[in-house]
């Protein structure tokens, strides 16, 4: 049985405007949850101009996370992208399966930080993931996907401009901590865009940014113990040996990680003792928290 539309629903629509957002909005009762983070896109040149960035055309695969009323959603259908849309509001699903499922869109009720991804995208990649984030989510969302989703090799996110900032930091950066380093493990990250406030209802009072991530393509480099990602005693290492160091960030790496690692370590690393953890790029930690100690050779 075909599903009627919501009240304000116009499948023949292409994106939506700002009074388009206003009439579901007041059509269907419904009011951006603060504590979903919703925040709606309202300008077709903004879904437009990310749906370029993240390189979507004909046939890509796209998985979207935090469709909302879909506005981001028609954009890549646009283009030409076969689109799962993620939704978790329940009072929103009905407006969005309306506006983007008679265009081709699947839509899926579930919460990003718990969906188990095989089910989601199977094996059939590979996946971009394109998503307007709520701020709230967006650090363990993107982390998550990375650790978890190979299917997904390239993301294009809008996020919090602080957020977005820590994801891209390199060694050196303000910016730069924990989250940076996990990030480099996994992917190439840059902040391609600016987006203002005004193109959202409601009107947020943070300033946004798009970043950019793309998997590395051979993969994190295999370890001692032949794995890498997490559960891994290696990776549980290094990011232990990570959040020691930025835990303390004030502090020479020799006393920050005095329970962690071998004063031995820093000389055969090629690390000053004396360093700080935000100096330290990727390799650097990498050397560092996988120094093992020489085994002597029995005689």
């Amino acid at each position: 049985m075909d599903r009627a539309a919501p009240p304000g629903c116009h499948t023949d629509r292409v994106t939506h405007g700002r009074a388009e957002i206003h009439e579901l909005l007041l059509a269907n009762d419904l009011h951006p949850s603060r504590a979903l983070g919703q925040n709606f896109v309202a300008d077709a040149n903004t879904v437009r101009r990310i749906v370029r960035l993240a390189g979507v055309g004909q046939g890509s695969k796209v998985v979207e996370i935090g469709a909302g009323l879909g506005s981001l959603t028609l954009a890549l259908v646009e283009a030409g992208a076969e689109v799962t849309a993620v939704e978790v509001d329940r009072h929103v699903l009905p407006v969005l399966r309306s506006v983007v499922e008679p265009v081709g869109a699947r839509v899926v009720e579930a919460d990003a930080l718990r969906v188990a991804w095989d089910d989601l995208l199977g094996d059939d990649g590979p996946y971009a993931l394109v998503a307007n984030l709520p701020y709230n989510v967006a650090v363990p969302l993107v982390v998550r996907v990375l650790e978890e989703a190979p299917q997904v090799t390239s993301l294009l996110v809008m996020v919090q401009r602080e957020v977005g900032e820590r994801l891209a930091a390199g060694a050196r950066d303000e910016a730069y901590g924990a989250v940076s380093v996990k990030v480099a493990y996994w992917a190439t990250a840059a902040v391609v865009g600016k987006v203002s406030a005004s193109v959202f209802i409601p009107r947020p009072r943070v300033e946004s940014v798009l970043v950019r991530l793309d998997r590395h393509p051979e993969g994190p480099l295999p370890t001692g113990d032949g794995r890498v990602g997490p559960g891994a005693a290696d990776y549980e290492r290094l990011f232990a040996v990570v959040r020691g160091g930025f835990a303390h960030r004030r502090k020479m790496l020799r006393r920050a990680l005095l329970d962690l690692v071998d004063p031995e370590a820093y000389a055969a690393a090629g690390v000053e003792p004396t360093a700080r953890a935000e100096e330290l790029g990727l390799d650097a930690w990498e050397r560092l928290a996988w120094w093992r100690p020489a085994v002597p050779v029995a005689s």
